[in-house]
């Protein structure tokens, strides 16, 4: 078996301690190798043009160029570095997900969830180095969420999602019994989810296809879609169409 190379890491943190905590970490976990530090947003894209790592640990908050502009810069280099997001801050995940980072790590940093990200880093790079992979990479497509629950943050993926019901200015995501809040809008949702996987069927409610398992009508007429999980989704008046495109009459 080859021997797998260890993923070349960029600290960006611009508090000593912080840094310092990670390069331990770093020292102790598996597959990893520290190749340099920085503490502010243009020295980390200044550092990762010239040490090309496969990863940077990158604190969000930081005086002049933040976290999020320096993903998005280096956004544009080829080969571009994964991304994985370590702050104390929680509501920065919906920017984190547009800018497609591998992982968002809450401080104080875990070790247990460091390895995790540096996990998830391997398989994303052998991903992308993959050629069955880079249409799924790049379908346009949203592939994952980020949301929070009392652990911190979790990451959802599109294809899990049994469906999406809208509770004033945020989305429900419902997988099996569990659900997550996140802050996003119906339409953007719409837009962003496979429509060969998920239909919009309501305006508060979008619904993975393969979880339908049947359509009924009530006494008004208007459909009612019957879930595998024994729920019931009403259907618009406005997405009628909807339910003919899927049976096919």
């Amino acid at each position: 078996m080859t021997e797998q190379q260890p993923i070349r890491v960029l600290v960006v943190d611009d508090e000593p301690l912080a840094a310092e905590r990670l390069q331990l970490l770093l020292a102790k976990a598996d597959g990893a190798t520290l190749v340099g530090t920085a503490s502010e947003g243009e020295a980390a894209i200044n550092m990762a043009q010239a040490l090309h790592p496969d990863l940077l640990l990158l604190d969000i908050a930081m005086p002049g160029l933040d976290g999020i502009d320096v993903a998005r810069s280096l956004a544009t280099h080829n080969p571009t570095p994964a991304v994985v997001f370590v702050t104390a801050f929680d509501h920065f995940a919906v920017a984190a997900f547009e800018v497609a980072a591998v992982d968002y790590l809450m401080k104080p940093v875990d070790p247990v969830r460091l390895q995790r990200a540096l996990d998830r880093t391997r398989d994303y790079l052998e991903h992308r180095r993959a050629p069955s992979t880079n249409a799924a990479v790049s379908s346009g497509w949203i592939e994952e969420f980020w949301a929070s629950d009392l652990s911190g943050l979790v990451r959802i993926a599109a294809r899990d999602i049994d469906r999406v019901s809208a509770e004033r200015d945020y989305m429900r995501l419902h997988v099996g019994r569990r659900s997550w809040l996140i802050h996003h809008s119906m339409t953007a949702l719409e837009e962003g989810l496979n429509p060969a996987l998920f239909v919009r069927l309501h305006r508060s409610a979008i619904v993975r296809k393969d979880v339908i398992a049947g359509f009924s009508r009530n006494p008004s007429g208007r459909w009612i879609a019957r879930l595998a999980d024994g729920t019931e989704q009403p259907v618009g008046r406005l997405y009628s169409d909807r339910v003919r495109a899927i049976v096919g009459r």
